[in-house]
């Protein structure tokens, strides 16, 4: 018995990985969302709202920052990477109900690429566009400011898979996980808000964890 509690605590993370990874897989391919219903050991779900997404690598990533913008920018993966990175540890939580608690993040502050960019006067809107070819988001130019809102490149210490939108998304500390956009390639500067994918269909534009979307879930910490 105690050899059988060793090995299984030994096989635990090798096991808990191969499922992420395996149910991050078929979800790629599940129109459906039924594989959001399976068990997972590490708490995320996997949800797409295309059939399938390409995935990039180092050497074919780009993400453009342009729009209302004196310096219109198109980096690649390892440029990002070159940049400060800041590390933040959040509970994530998912308008659906799931948390995820104490998730890090990694990555570059979505405040330093708008410096870098020269927002211009009148400028009150970002959109963000990815690489699925159909997902949008949106923050205000005070939200996107945040200290707490990265343009991330490592989750768990790891660098970001194609699953979890890898190699890059969004991550907005405090707000819930659907303003987050995986598969980030795209980020205007605008002056009006445009809703984004799931706010087309009813969610909140404003996704503050506790204060919207009628939930009354506990602040990430």
């Amino acid at each position: 018995m105690l050899g059988l509690g060793a090995a299984g605590v030994a096989a635990a993370p090798v096991l808990q990985r191969t499922l992420e990874s395996g149910l991050g897989a078929v979800a790629d391919k599940d129109p459906t969302g039924l594989t959001g219903l399976l068990p997972n050991g590490g708490g995320f779900r996997y949800y797409s709202v295309v059939t399938s997404v390409p995935e990039r690598t180092t050497a074919d990533y780009r993400l453009t920052v342009d729009g209302m913008v004196d310096r219109p920018t198109t980096y690649t993966l390892d440029s990002l990477r070159a940049l400060p990175q800041t590390r933040l540890v959040r509970d994530v939580q998912c308008v659906t109900g799931w948390r995820v608690p104490e998730t890090p993040f990694e990555g570059v502050r979505l405040s330093a690429l708008l410096d870098a960019a020269g927002v211009r006067p009148g400028a009150s809107t970002i959109r963000f566009t990815c690489f699925d070819g159909a997902y949008s988001e949106s923050l205000t130019i005070g939200q996107a400011r945040r200290p707490d809102v990265l343009v991330a490149l490592r989750m768990q210490d790891k660098p970001l898979v194609h699953s979890h939108g890898g190699p890059v998304r969004l991550y907005v500390a405090p707000m819930y996980f659907y303003k987050s956009a995986k598969w980030l390639s795209g980020i205007t500067v605008t002056d009006s808000v445009r809703p984004g994918y799931w706010e087309e269909l009813g969610y909140d534009v404003d996704a503050w964890v506790g204060r919207s979307n009628g939930r009354e879930d506990a602040p990430t910490v």
